[in-house]
């Protein structure tokens, strides 16, 4: 309980406005665990509470940074509730992908036509996106660890390197969902 509290509540929403590493260094330490213990017992790996904890500090960002934020509630809950919404959103978002692909023969026609058109948008996204980013992703994809990817980038830790893949990760999505032609396709 005392990790908790290194740091009091205004200090951290103070921080984070500020952009202070220390305190998105300290979220990250703090609130991991309990992010974890969640995401571990709703069907979720530790990569996946990684991805929980990281999309909950952007997401608490924004809402701090934007106008009239107030906390009104102790920000460790008001963190879980965030991430806890996060994780459920993510369960609901794998259960309708499940369910799209459960009957293949359906789907068949309509995933081979898009699927070319679909290549052609993440190539064309991705050329978009700077340079460290399509290095990071590209080395995500072939499989290497966060590990690994901090040191050939020389980053601090595999952490920054997670959190910096997580943001290309969403730079490109933005970029596609830009993309007229991805549009046009409408719900996959």
């Amino acid at each position: 309980m005392g990790l908790f509290r290194k740091f009091s509540d205004a200090d951290i929403v103070d921080g984070i406005r500020r952009q202070d590493n220390r305190i998105l260094t300290y979220l990250y330490e703090a609130y991991f665990e309990m992010i974890r213990d969640h995401v571990s017992k709703n069907s979720g790996s530790d990569d996946d509470a990684h991805e929980v904890l990281q999309e909950t500090v952007v997401i608490i960002y924004k809402q701090v940074t934007g106008d009239g934020f107030r906390l009104t509630t102790d920000l460790k809950g008001y963190f879980f509730g965030v991430a806890r919404n996060v994780w459920n959103s993510q369960l609901r978002y794998r259960s309708r992908l499940v369910s799209i692909t459960a009957d293949p023969e359906d789907n068949a026609e309509a995933e081979e036509a898009n699927s070319a058109l679909l290549e052609q948008i993440v190539t064309r996204s991705y050329a978009l996106l700077g340079e460290d980013c399509q290095v990071i992703l590209t080395l995500f994809g072939e499989g290497l660890s966060y590990e690994e990817i901090a040191r050939r980038m020389g980053f601090k830790n595999e952490d920054y390197a997670r959190r910096k893949k997580y943001l290309c990760k969403e730079a490109l999505m933005e970029i596609i969902k830009t993309d007229t032609e991805y549009q046009d396709l409408g719900p996959l």
